[in-house]
């Protein structure tokens, strides 16, 4: 195995001052999600969450987002998983996306809640069929014997709800409220470009952090 410590990059694709960033978070925020879309990053949607369980450790994973609007910044996902356990416990979150390619990190924080039941729908609605019959399927975060398992919850979901399965009632979106950002460009000599945005009572107010 190499030696971690030895390994090395030079940041040099990109810079981030506050003139880019004039018209706040979110559009620049989609700016920057339609050029790494533009530029085929792989999985432009891909983000990090972050959570805290009751016991006061945090947990992270990868979802999609499916999204991104005034409201909020949207995901689904089962409900009864680790993930919904800790939100239901603390309904806080962070995000995080990583476009690699293009040396740009966005990390944003804030108060979550559930979609409705109608956006729920919606969306799962437009899933293709065997992801709707897999949210059937799969007991999200829970311990099973086999992939065996999945496979025959799967096959009998199939027969249970046929061609156009229901949305299960354990099933569903989430949408953070962002109350804070922070976008990262990497530059060279690890002098890097951080803006952060706080979201207080008179709007967005904006900084430039140290890197």
């Amino acid at each position: 195995m190499s030696k971690l410590s030895d390994f090395r990059k030079s940041y040099e694709l990109g810079e981030l001052d506050e003139a880019e960033a004039a018209d706040g978070p979110l559009a620049l925020f989609n700016r920057w999600m339609e050029e790494a879309i533009a530029h085929d990053v792989s999985e432009p949607t891909a983000m990090t969450l972050a959570t805290v369980g009751a016991d006061d450790r945090p947990s992270t994973r990868v979802v999609l987002l499916k999204g991104c609007d005034g409201r909020g910044f949207v995901w689904f996902t089962n409900y009864e998983s680790r993930k919904g356990e800790e939100l239901a416990h603390r309904p806080f979150a962070a995000l995080q996306f990583h476009w690699v390619e293009m040396e740009r990190v966005v990390r944003i924080e804030g108060r979550v809640e559930k979609t409705s039941a109608q956006e729920s729908d919606d969306y799962f609605k437009s899933r293709p069929l065997d992801s709707r019959l897999g949210a059937w399927a799969s007991p999200q975060s829970r311990v099973i014997s086999s992939r065996g398992v999945l496979v025959a919850n799967a096959a009998k979901a199939a027969v249970q709800h046929g061609l156009n399965p229901e949305r299960p009632p354990h099933w569903g979106g989430y949408r953070l409220l962002p109350d804070r950002f922070e976008f990262w460009q990497g530059r060279r000599s690890r002098l890097h470009d951080r803006l952060r945005f706080t979201l207080g009572d008179d709007g967005w107010a904006r900084d430039r952090l140290a890197p």
